[in-house]
């Protein structure tokens, strides 16, 4: 039935097949692509993107579907399209190269490269006519000034091998409340007190910036740090970044006041949102906190997990091939499915005729609830249940709309994410609904995802995981396990935790830096082996496998991860001052350096449910353990036929106590 078929059509990234039926003779990244470019000297074209990409979608219309743009394509280049949520390896070596090239990166990411994979020129959306004569340049400097390619390629190349080489810092560390007063310092003069966030347009929402200076804030006592939290969550939970009808996040704002966003809507975002949210509420008890949590793992729920228990990685930006038309509303649509109820609806979400975006409006709020029932002259009861009648009468008009794409493969590091926020918003809200869902997923990856040997995939789509895991995949899955045994007491996970760590050592880390490398040294080896040190949307898989080391080193009484992972810490540690919003899950590790965590252990028969009551307390400096039964090494010599509560610091214990309340006396709750 199509006109056009290449290679990518036995893939299965969503992403991928998109463009099977492209008239450019596109192959995935592999032996014959490679092959074939040494085989007849052409220059790689390798074109990097993912599914919900708005920008990737208009260059494929523009340029990728032209068969004018293809004869060219397929003349002058092998061309290979990469999933860059499938191949985040492939993606960090490129796209450091466009960014050292051009100062600028982002997706589409197009790079070209020489045979042997070497880049030497790339950029991100191109015009068709641009991009038409930048295929014929490139060509026919390739062909004309072979030494000049091959020069640029090697000093490029070196650039990409030196750009994130972590030194090994051998100095003696130590940590203070003054060096944490250093980081977030100069961080202050970035952060919008107006609207939230970082003062800056486009607003992403980097949920761990704003994990550390909640906790920050509370064992500081900083009001700066507590009032730019609760702003951005406010902002957040207000624009029109979050769905307000069917919950959840798009990935960013193009806007500084949180309103217009980019459309998609990823699972890594979402994840990390709801254990924010979930924190958050814990921190202050505000209930827009606890409805932002509920709304979006029904979403989750309902739109983003699959019947085996996996979590799909994103909703696109487009339907109908129109941006954000799924999610908006003309003032006519309205009038004509809320009828009498439209006037105030409109009124709690900002709607006008004219449209709050182009000829559309984006559902958001500016002011609370009380306050505009305050002005109405009506009770909170009241506007409450007319906004919550007339969004259920919008969701089921918007159930008949042609939806956005849903990119359906399941993704290990992503995976773990989510199940870490289920955990997260089971132990804030007691929801047992929330940790069936948890365990449900760990039982897909320990079934799906692992093998005996505890290697894992990255990957799971039609019943097959095909591509080796990186780093990032082990650690927010070991992440989620250790959170997920302190939720249930069930040592399972820690000892699934512990195997998935071991493997870590033994394939990932580097004896000469001390960090991690985020391929495994059984994989495919690319043209140089990254170190993923900076924290950015998603925490870096190093910052992450530091502070996994660290808890387990407690945990077990392991003394090599505790120096693995303080070793990590001292080796980033100057960096951290200079640029906190890119380091801030390494400034967590510092906090806990600062701030010592407590070690309870509850043992007993109602270990479950003290542990519940515990978690009542917002306390983020601590791990628990316990259970009716146990291996741990804290838990040596503590179970007796009642229950108690061990407060320690440092496997120096407190007196037991039995209740809760006294128990939060000797943490100085």
């Amino acid at each position: 039935m199509h006109k056009h078929i290449n290679a990518l059509a036995n893939e299965s990234s969503p992403y991928l097949l998109q463009h099977a039926h492209n008239p450019v003779n596109w192959y995935p990244w592999g032996e014959e692509a490679l092959t074939k470019a040494k085989a007849e000297n052409k220059l790689i074209l390798v074109s990097i993107g993912y599914s919900a990409c708005h920008w990737c979608h208009v260059m494929e219309r523009e340029s990728f579907e032209s068969e004018e743009v293809a004869k060219l394509m397929n003349e002058l280049f092998v061309c290979i399209k990469v999933d860059r949520e499938e191949r985040p390896d492939i993606d960090q070596i490129y796209m450091n190269a466009v960014q050292l090239m051009t100062g600028s990166g982002g997706w589409p990411l197009n790079c070209f490269a020489l045979p042997d994979q070497r880049p030497i020129y790339g950029g991100t959306y191109f015009r068709k006519s641009d991009w038409m004569n930048l295929l014929v340049n490139l060509a026919d400097y390739y062909k004309n000034k072979p030494d000049e390619a091959e020069e640029y390629a090697k000093r490029l190349h070196e650039g990409i091998r030196q750009s994130d080489l972590t030194v090994l810092n051998t100095q003696p560390a130590s940590y203070t409340k003054e060096d944490l007063k250093a980081i977030v310092a100069p961080w202050q003069r970035l952060w919008d007190f107006n609207e939230g966030g970082h003062n800056r347009a486009p607003k992403f929402p980097l949920p761990n910036n704003f994990l550390f200076l909640m906790r920050y804030a509370h064992h500081m006592k900083d009001d700066a740090a507590m009032v730019i939290t609760r702003l951005t969550l406010d902002k957040m939970a207000f624009g029109g970044i979050y769905d307000q009808l069917g919950g959840g996040f798009a990935r960013y704002s193009v806007d500084a006041n949180w309103l217009v966003p980019h459309f998609e809507k990823m699972l890594y975002d979402n994840s990390q949102l709801v254990s924010l949210y979930a924190e958050a509420f814990q921190w202050c008890h505000s209930p827009l906190y606890k409805k932002i949590v509920e709304e979006t793992l029904e979403y989750t729920k309902r739109e983003m997990t699959s019947i085996e228990g996996g979590f799909y990685s994103a909703l696109d930006a487009d339907s109908e091939g129109v941006e954000g038309k799924f999610y908006c509303w003309t003032k006519d649509e309205l009038k004509g499915i809320l009828g009498e109820d439209e006037e105030l609806f409109s009124m709690y979400y900002n709607c006008t005729e004219q449209g709050n975006w182009e000829e559309w409006n984006i559902l958001h709020r500016k002011v609370e609830d009380e306050e505009l029932a305050f002005k109405l002259g009506i009770t909170e009861e009241t506007l409450v249940e007319t906004i919550e009648r007339c969004k259920l009468k919008l969701m089921k008009v918007r159930e008949y709309r042609i939806r956005p794409g849903l990119d359906d493969k399941i993704l290990t590091s992503w995976n773990g994410m989510m199940l870490k926020a289920y955990v997260d918003a089971y132990r804030v809200f007691n929801n047992q609904e929330y940790l069936d869902a948890a365990l449900n997923n760990a039982d897909f990856i320990i079934s799906k995802i692992k093998t005996k040997d505890n290697k894992l995939f990255r990957n799971y789509k039609n019943g097959k995981a095909t591509i080796s895991g990186f780093l990032d995949d082990y650690v927010f899955v070991i992440e989620a396990f250790i959170e997920l045994y302190q939720a249930t007491f069930d040592e399972k996970w820690l000892k699934e935790a512990r195997a998935l760590t071991e493997y870590c050592i033994g394939h990932f880390y580097d004896k000469k830096s001390k960090m991690f490398f985020y391929t495994s040294n059984l994989d495919e080896q690319l043209i140089t082996r990254k170190t993923e040190i900076m924290d950015n949307v998603i925490p870096a898989s190093n910052s992450t496998m530091a502070r996994n080391l660290f808890k387990l080193g407690m945990l077990f009484y392991e003394q090599s991860y505790t120096e693995i992972s303080l070793q990590m810490l001292n080796n980033v540690k100057d960096l951290i001052k200079g640029y906190a919003s890119g380091y801030s899950n390494w400034a967590l590790l510092m906090l806990d350096q600062v701030f010592a965590p407590y070690e309870v252990a509850i043992t007993g028969k109602a270990a479950i449910e003290k542990r519940q009551e515990l978690d009542n307390y917002y306390t983020p400096n601590k791990v628990v353990l316990g259970g009716k039964t146990g291996t741990l090494p804290l838990l040596e010599s503590k179970f007796t036929s009642h229950t108690k509560i061990y407060v320690c610091v440092n496997r120096t214990c407190k007196m037991p106590v039995t209740e809760v309340g006294d128990a939060a006396v000797q943490m100085n709750l």
